[in-house]
């Protein structure tokens, strides 16, 4: 799977930057504030994020075998 070089920019930023952000957000202040279900969220995001950079990385991968040919 390639995606676009304008997708996988975006992706990319989402994966490096948003979702770790927002998990992070979210774990500090829901024990503060009492919002709920904390741990499950912390831990959706993240396998989230993590499924999105393995094709991030499949889409690497692919792009550069693609070059090489």
């Amino acid at each position: 799977m390639k995606f676009s070089n304008r997708t996988y920019d975006f992706l990319k930023w989402i994966a490096l930057i948003v979702l770790p952000a927002v998990a992070t957000l979210y774990g500090a202040l829901a024990p503060t504030w009492g919002w709920p279900y904390a741990e499950q969220i912390v831990y959706t995001i993240t396998a989230v994020d993590t499924f999105l950079g393995t094709l991030l990385g499949i889409s690497n991968l692919q792009y550069k075998a693609g070059d090489e040919t």
